[in-house]
């Protein structure tokens, strides 16, 4: 799917226009928030490579999607987390055992989009029919609207806040983008703006108070060092 070129790590300054549970959080003892938000998207795929929408379809990994779920393993090795969560789609599960998290908790929250009748189509082809159509606009036909997927989010984000520590979830591209746009209290359409790619490591944080996006999209490296 074509996307706005991801920007610099946004913040916000106004809290006003998220639930209560998901705005501005402090753990006990301290003035300031503390616990990360670890995002892994999947493994590639047959329909990710071939950049078909993939939603509740369960596509299992390709070989080279697997291999990028173990290179994770090893970028995340060593790090402790509170919780460790994942989708219920095999995708995405496949992709935490393969990291060396057998034991992640399914979240039905995490799940992808509902694409609808969009489902296993691509953007160009899509376009070929309705050339103004945006998934981040409009949604898909049969499927979920993005104030749906919007609320999904903002349901993890405040089961994430609520975890005591960092949180590693395993998940897919569009529900991660919108949790990260729902994190720092930015419209879910800000989603938009914030690619991602498979079998990436992205991180989101705190700059004292106030939720950031500390880092991106990411695959060389260790991306919480």
């Amino acid at each position: 799917m074509t996307s706005p070129d991801a920007q610099a790590p946004m913040t916000f300054d106004d809290a006003s226009d998220m639930p209560d549970d998901v705005s501005r959080r402090s753990v006990a003892g301290s003035d300031e928030p503390s616990g990360r938000l670890v995002a892994v998207r999947h493994g590639a795929t047959a329909w990710s490579m071939a950049l078909r929408h993939t939603g509740r379809s369960d596509i299992p990994l390709e070989p080279e999607g697997r291999e990028q779920a173990r290179e994770v393993g090893r970028r995340l090795a060593g790090h402790e987390f509170a919780r460790v969560l994942t989708s219920p789609l095999v995708r995405a599960r496949e992709t935490g055992v393969l990291a060396g998290f057998p034991d992640a908790e399914i979240c039905d929250d995490l799940r992808e989009w509902d694409y609808g009748d969009y489902e296993g189509r691509t953007t160009t082809d899509i376009r070929s029919e309705d050339p103004e159509w945006s998934l981040w606009r409009d949604g898909a036909p049969g499927g979920e609207l993005l104030e749906e997927v919007s609320r999904r989010a903002d349901r993890v984000v405040a089961l994430v806040r609520k975890a005591g520590g960092d949180v590693l979830v395993f998940a897919h591209a569009h529900i991660l983008r919108v949790i990260a746009a729902r994190w720092i209290a930015r419209p879910a359409s800000d989603g938009a703006r914030l690619v991602l790619n498979p079998a990436t490591i992205s991180v989101l944080g705190w700059e004292r108070e106030t939720p950031v996006v500390e880092r991106w999209n990411v695959t060389p490296g260790d991306p919480l060092a």
